[in-house]
């Protein structure tokens, strides 16, 4: 592998989401944007969902990512709005989103008077996450990069409850004296299954505006203001994406010395590790025996291990006896 921080940070992060998966009854992402102003800009490696009072209601719904814009449309549950209307009227939406929306029970869409229209076939259960854990994966704390300002922007702006680093160096003083204070820090060594608490996160205010960094330049530094409403679509859509995305994104490569662990990570062989497919098992990998990818259901697993329901029945049979109101 040409990139070994890369491939070092690939199995850490991998060995911390097995482990959270065995250890929590969260709901389990990686990879996923941790921004408001310029969602993209900032990319959490590992984000913890902790079920809330609503999650029963939230799973019943479907096993997919709810587009975000149709959760916010106005298209609600007791009337049907014409899609052309929903559209027009929610920005953002658009067609593809609305088919998304449909195709995974959200939404139904139906004819009236010759007219498309669209309905909510649930109320969504707001309540169905409690606290969002954003986590920093950084196995070498001899290499931070940005690692200071990333951390001072979770802090700033709020948006997961808790912020921890997670690492497998030994941590000083002097490590702990250049982050935020209200950050926790673990140091985990995914192999032994083990994770030490050295510094418990402080919660931070979630529901009060936050400071989004949003560009540092010489001299200067551009930050944007974000409100109580903007952080609360920020966090639903953390949280949705994480509930359908998961942390098992990757493919297996078609290789004969591929293989899974129990918990779903992606192993070799021949060299004996956790791999990344994407970096590590390309056509210029010398060890490489062309063959079927191992055959891993990785929904499967995910459902047997997390509060994830694989196959909900889906909630639209409840709105049956609405038409008639319409």
């Amino acid at each position: 592998m040409s990139d070994a921080g890369g491939a070092r940070e690939f199995t850490f992060e991998l060995g911390l989401c097995a482990q959270l998966e065995s250890t929590t009854d969260w709901i389990v992402g990686r990879q996923l944007g941790g921004a408001v102003d310029r969602p993209g800009r900032r990319i959490v490696d590992v984000v913890g969902v902790e079920p809330g009072a609503a999650f029963d209601d939230r799973a019943a719904i479907t096993a997919e990512t709810i587009p975000a814009r149709a959760i916010e449309s106005i298209v609600g549950v007791g009337e049907a709005v014409p899609r052309r209307r929903a559209i027009r009227e929610t920005p953002g939406l658009t067609e593809p989103l609305v088919d998304r929306a449909v195709e995974v029970g959200f939404f139904a869409s139906e004819r009236r008077n010759g007219r498309a229209t669209l309905r909510q076939t649930t109320r969504y259960p707001d309540a169905w996450f409690d606290r969002l854990v954003g986590i920093e994966n950084k196995p070498d704390l001899g290499s931070p990069g940005a690692l200071e300002r990333q951390l001072r922007t979770d802090v700033s702006l709020g948006l997961f409850d808790h912020v921890i680093l997670a690492t497998e160096s030994h941590v000083t003083r002097a490590h702990l004296n250049r982050i935020p204070e209200e950050v926790g820090v673990w140091r985990v060594h995914p192999d032994a299954n083990e994770r030490t608490v050295l510094r418990e996160p402080t919660p931070l205010p979630t529901d009060e505006p936050g400071v989004e960094l949003v560009e540092r330049r010489p001299l200067e530094t551009e930050v944007a203001v974000v409100d109580r409403a903007a952080k609360a679509a920020a966090r639903r859509r953390i949280a949705e994406r994480a509930y359908g995305k998961g942390w098992r994104t990757y493919d297996f490569p078609s290789c004969a010395h591929a293989t899974a662990t129990a918990d779903g990570r992606p192993r070799c062989t021949h060299f004996e590790r956790i791999v990344d497919p994407r970096r590590a098992c390309g056509a210029d990998c010398d060890a490489r025996e062309p063959a079927n990818s191992p055959d891993v259901d990785a929904e499967a697993l995910r459902a047997s291990r997390t509060p994830w329901r694989r196959d909900p029945a889906g909630v639209r049979r409840r709105q049956s006896g609405l038409d008639r109101f319409q």
